[in-house]
């Protein structure tokens, strides 16, 4: 089955302590622990030449693209979209901010999908990159696990690709909504995918290529 790796928002205003998570009161270090799983994941798909595609959430500069609720939401938890950070601008497009952390960052080839939303069907052109790559599986980590990660599988289960999310190599500041996220998929028998561990997904990758 051709899979994809869907890596959503592991950008400096989410894990630097000076970007957006930071300023709205979250915590940075535990939206950070899925580094390393999410590292070994994708160091897999790009020895076995899987497409990767990497989102980051953000905003045009004049912030035509936000929403005025989102906006007063951010206003009202401190972190407001567009005002002065250390990392320039939060959540704008071209800031340093805006842009994905050293430890993941992608290669030449591998899309990067600029999204205004939480999830990262849209607005964007998502589908059609995995459409034109023939993608009929998901692999999804990142941040956070239950706004961006769980808005991107909703969608991308409602357009019919199998879902898996991975558990460990997905993040939250808030512990008791990410197991709280993680529990939903499973329901009616998996209603929204599979969640399995990263050991479990690259095993997983291990027994296809070997078949």
């Amino acid at each position: 089955m051709n899979t994809a790796l869907l890596i959503i928002d592991m950008q400096r205003d989410f894990l630097d302590p000076g970007g957006y998570a930071a300023a709205a009161g979250l915590d940075v270090a535990a939206l950070r622990r899925p580094l390393p799983a999410i590292r070994r994941l994708l160091e897999r798909a790009r020895r076995l030449r899987l497409p990767v595609v990497h989102t980051r959430e953000g905003h045009r500069p004049d912030l035509s693209d936000c929403p005025p609720a989102k906006l007063a939401r951010s206003r009202a938890a401190g972190a407001e979209i567009g005002s002065a950070g250390p990392l320039g601008r939060l959540l704008v497009r071209g800031e340093a901010g805006h842009d994905i952390v050293a430890e993941l960052y992608p290669r030449a080839g591998e899309a990067v999908v600029d999204k205004p939303g939480y999830g990262a069907f849209h607005g964007t052109a998502l589908e059609a990159i995995l459409d034109n790559q023939g993608v009929e599986r998901l692999l999804i980590a990142g941040v956070t696990t239950e706004v961006c990660v769980h808005s991107t599988l909703r969608e991308a289960t409602d357009r019919g690709y199998r879902c898996i999310l991975v558990g460990d190599a997905c993040g939250s500041g808030h512990p008791e909504l990410h197991r709280a996220a993680l529990a939903m998929v499973a329901l009616e028998g998996g209603i929204f995918g599979t969640v399995m561990t990263t050991d479990q997904v690259l095993d997983l990758l291990d027994k296809e290529t070997a078949a």
